[in-house]
């Protein structure tokens, strides 16, 4: 098969290792750092609907986890892949992205480019400060890979030194690449399996971009473990009898439960089963994730960089198998679906650390800046993260993250479309806390968990809250949804306990 000759880019290598500014809530944004001699590599791995009981089965990511921080209370801006990716790439939430949904007018491809986000992304930042950046794998819902843009060559987004992304990759075989600008089909053979591909285009690009002695970024972003669950040919056989945890939440509606939950009835028989299945596929399709991260890593040591070199694992959104009697599915408020993994490990990370700071996706973006020397906008607003994965003190620091929902999401042509029975909420604004979730529905409705008495998140009781209690949260959500700037919304995130 044919694949284009890379392109290798003579950038100038850039000085500086960020000496990392303390935060302060007061100010617009925080200034360039000072460089030192020279500048960090980062390796970003972000799978697709990855949930936290899914670590388990991915020994790299233990390692991972030993060997740097962990951030125990990392939620999304929302559990949809379109909005959360969004919000990685910028550092903004849905409501200055204006992606709020996979498609249509308030989501996907179209409205991210059109509202100029790309030209704002970590990667257009790092590539003006000198960086080699590459992007492998899974973008944006509604991106295609053979669509022009109107111009004469498939379009690549701008930002990207290097770009090798498919559209629709879910099978995992028979899909098409956007390599660099020309479209390259892959098919149904072991060699095709699409996360195995980004393994080998990833090692390349870290071998070629240490032998250039250029800094880079990659990002790698995975389809697996997203429906319909295909795994290496491999892994077909792995964790015989595995089934979906059965958690305290599997197969229980909370008390006073919203409207478009309340309805749903005891998980079938059959459900049950399918559940189980998909649960035990999802384990198999993860194995080679696992595998990409250890070649990943692998490299980095044989190109003498590993030293040098930032990796990060998250994940776009979680995923709910049978809790509150929701089969497959995400895009609630519930932790099943907005709390993922975030683990960072390179220079100066404390091994085998537990944060347990309030952070989010648009948290990415800055940190990923302030790793290559370069500034924070005013307009992004996320904090840099780096600082507490190296032991810092965490003075001040937020205390709410905020979700932003735009339901229900039933587009046929959309692969996160859900029903009733998967779980297909209105629209909604959350808070949480390390302590409690607090959702306002667009309907009026209200949920308040306790999470320190309850942790699955089964008691309602925003019904009984105190009229002064009710008011303070409302405002301190509005105050949030209504935040536009790097300072506006750090003030906002210091929510009522």
């Amino acid at each position: 098969m044919a694949i284009t000759k890379r392109r290798l880019l003579a950038t100038t290598l850039v000085t500086g290792l960020a000496l990392l500014a303390a935060w302060a809530p007061a100010r617009a944004a925080e200034p360039t750092p000072t460089p030192t001699a020279t500048s960090p590599n980062i390796i970003f791995v972000l799978v697709d609907d990855l949930a936290w009981n899914l670590v388990q089965y991915l020994p790299q990511v233990r390692q991972l986890q030993s060997e740097g921080a962990t951030f125990t209370n990392y939620t999304v801006t929302d559990s949809l892949c379109c909005p959360s990716r969004s919000s990685i790439l910028t550092g903004q939430f849905p409501h200055d992205t204006g992606v709020f949904t996979n498609g249509g007018a308030d989501g996907g491809f179209a409205v991210f480019k059109g509202r100029g986000n790309e030209n704002r992304t970590f990667a257009t930042v790092l590539q003006g400060k000198g960086y080699r950046t590459g992007f492998l794998g899974k973008y944006l819902n509604g991106y295609l890979p053979a669509d022009t843009q109107g111009g004469a060559l498939p379009y690549v987004p701008p930002g990207w030194s290097e770009w090798y992304v498919a559209g629709n990759g879910y099978p995992e075989y028979n899909y098409d690449l956007n390599e660099n600008h020309t479209v390259v089909h892959y098919g149904s053979q072991p060699a095709d399996y699409l996360t195995n591909v980004l393994s080998r285009k990833g090692k390349d690009f870290i071998q070629r971009s240490a032998a250039a002695n250029t800094p880079f970024l990659l990002e790698v972003s995975t389809f697996a473990p997203h429906s319909p669950f295909t795994p290496a040919n491999q892994d077909l056989d792995d964790f015989p009898g595995l089934t979906a945890p059965r958690t305290a939440a599997y197969d229980r509606l909370p008390t006073n439960p919203p409207s478009w939950l309340a309805d749903n009835g005891p998980l079938t028989a059959q459900e049950k089963s399918t559940l189980d299945t998909n649960f035990r596929k999802r384990a198999q399709s993860v194995q080679a994730v696992d595998r990409l991260i250890g070649n990943l890593r692998a490299q980095l040591t044989t190109s003498g960089i590993a030293d040098n070199t930032y990796v990060v694992f998250s994940s776009d959104n979680g995923f709910h198998m049978g809790e509150y009697r929701l089969t497959g599915g995400k895009q609630t408020a519930f932790d099943t679906d907005v709390r993922v993994p975030l683990v960072v490990a390179g220079p100066g990370v404390v091994p085998g650390s537990q944060r347990a700071e309030i952070v989010q996706n648009i948290d990415l973006a800055p940190t990923f800046q302030r790793i290559g020397a370069a500034d924070v906008g005013t307009h992004v607003d996320g904090r840099n993260l780096l600082p507490l994965a190296q032991g810092e003190a965490a003075a001040n620091w937020r205390t709410g993250a905020l979700i932003e929902h735009h339901g229900p999401n039933q587009a046929a042509d959309d692969p996160d479309a859900q029903d009733r029975r998967n779980g297909s909420p209105i629209t909604y604004e959350a808070l949480r806390t390390a302590t409690y979730t607090y959702v306002e529905y667009s309907n009026g409705e209200r949920e308040y968990y306790d999470r320190t008495v309850d942790p699955h998140q089964l008691n309602n009781i925003a019904a009984g809250l105190s009229a002064t209690r009710r008011t303070a949260l409302h405002d301190a959500l509005a105050a949030y949804v209504a935040c536009h700037s790097h300072s506006a919304c750090w003030t906002a995130g210091h929510v009522p306990a």
